[in-house]
């Protein structure tokens, strides 16, 4: 008789099972917990029997203690613009939106993209973020390049090239990290992940770059270098009340109430999709009615006047702007930026920011005494917090200096 073939050793039910493929990987076969709440099979590839162990322990371990098993298929660059496309354009600023395409394309694709969604680690994205903060991205965005084309290269084209180290801030950084936060936690509100990884890696430690706004003797000095400039009334409006740059770029003649001395904010004035076009003010609380100074609204006046007397710029002037071009076209952001330095050198005050003009307006009210809440409310803060958080020294420093008027109280009496 034939001997009777021994039976087949089989898993223990759970336990999935592993086979090699044609292609020399490793396939994981087994039934796990979704997010969802069913059932249901999956298959993870490796490239050695012991990864694919390894992986087969650690979801056991997930199904032991009752946490559902990831089983998207997707990779981080599927599901990011996937994410971008479906979630993040249909509710965000156009503004918004640009930004992150551009931290999702620049930084989070070439450097997480090839994961699958469901492998994404913490290690994983600490790594990355080290080797981001070590990386000068001129390089490596070939922003050198594209300058060599037309024949202006600056460093990384060069021969002999030389690193210009662009290096991220800790503030882009810490950005970027937030992004993709947001992004993966959405993933596993949508039940494609059990758990957001991101959440373990701590925020990119280092200084955050915090410019100093200017004192009233360094704004003086720049608006007596500016009066001559064309966009003189921009940068006393900017200055005076806050305004945001793309606030001020969309600030429209229907905006402004010449009699009652006021302006009404509502739009801002941004470049998206390669074209300048009016949009909404950043938040529902941006929007807001602002009391102007005597001496403001008097300037505006003229600036009224001189507008429309010139018949270039009224004529192109179809959005009836208050600030445009020379021919009465919208100003280009990027062009106003580059003013703003160059009468900064030519007045030899220290440099800032264009939107440093808002932080000093907020400090020059508060060394007049102005109360946080009214300073809130022209900067168009969603809190007060934020105003006493962003502006905490100078309060500290006004108080201080009030404080020290109560010394009269203790003239010696010896």
């Amino acid at each position: 008789m034939t001997a009777k073939k021994p039976a087949r050793k089989r898993n223990p039910n759970g336990s999935g099972n592993i086979s090699v493929r044609k292609d020399g990987r490793y396939e994981l076969k087994l039934f796990a917990d979704a997010p969802d709440g069913t059932r249901k099979r999956i298959s993870v590839y490796t490239a050695t029997w012991e990864e694919a162990d390894a992986e087969r322990t650690r979801l056991k371990e997930l199904q032991r203690r009752a946490i559902p098993v990831d089983v998207t298929t997707m990779t981080v660059r599927q599901y990011l613009q996937y994410w971008l496309e479906n979630m993040v354009e249909p509710t965000v600023r156009p503004t918004t939106y640009v930004t992150w395409e551009a931290l999702v394309r620049l930084y989070m694709v070439p450097g997480l993209g090839r994961y699958k969604l469901r492998s994404l680690q913490a290690k994983h994205v600490r790594d990355w973020l080290t080797k981001v903060s070590r990386q000068c991205q001129c390089c490596a965005q070939k922003k050198d390049a594209k300058r060599a084309e037309k024949g202006k290269a600056r460093c990384c084209a060069r021969t002999p090239a030389a690193c210009c180290e662009q290096f991220p801030s800790t503030g882009t950084l810490r950005t970027i990290l937030r992004v993709l936060r947001a992004a993966v936690q959405d993933a596993v509100e949508d039940d494609l992940l059990a758990r957001n990884v991101t959440k373990q890696v701590k925020m990119p430690a280092g200084r955050v770059r915090k410019e100093k706004p200017w004192s009233e003797d360094e704004a003086l000095r720049f608006l007596d270098t500016a009066k001559d400039h064309p966009l003189y009334a921009l940068w006393s409006v900017a200055l005076a009340i806050g305004l945001r740059r793309g606030e001020a770029l969309g600030l429209r003649w229907t905006d402004v109430d010449l009699t009652g001395g006021t302006i009404d904010i509502s739009q801002a004035l941004y470049r998206v999709g390669g074209r300048l076009d009016l949009f909404d003010v950043k938040t529902e609380g941006s929007e807001a009615t602002v009391p102007l100074p005597p001496r403001l609204l008097e300037l505006l006046r003229q600036h009224q006047r001189d507008q429309l007397q010139d018949v270039v710029v009224s004529a192109a002037n179809r959005l009836g702007l208050v600030f445009t071009t020379t021919k009465g076209t919208p100003l280009e952001p990027r062009n106003v930026n580059r003013a703003f330095t160059e009468l900064v050198k030519k007045a030899g005050v220290r440099p800032i920011r264009l939107h440093d003009l808002r932080h000093s307006c907020a400090t020059l009210l508060f060394a007049q005494g102005v109360e946080a809440a009214t300073v809130q409310r022209i900067l168009r803060h969603s809190s007060i917090s934020t105003t006493t958080s962003i502006y905490m020294d100078v309060i500290e420093r006004v108080q201080r200096e009030a404080v020290a008027g109560m010394d009269g109280l203790f003239r010696d009496r010896g």
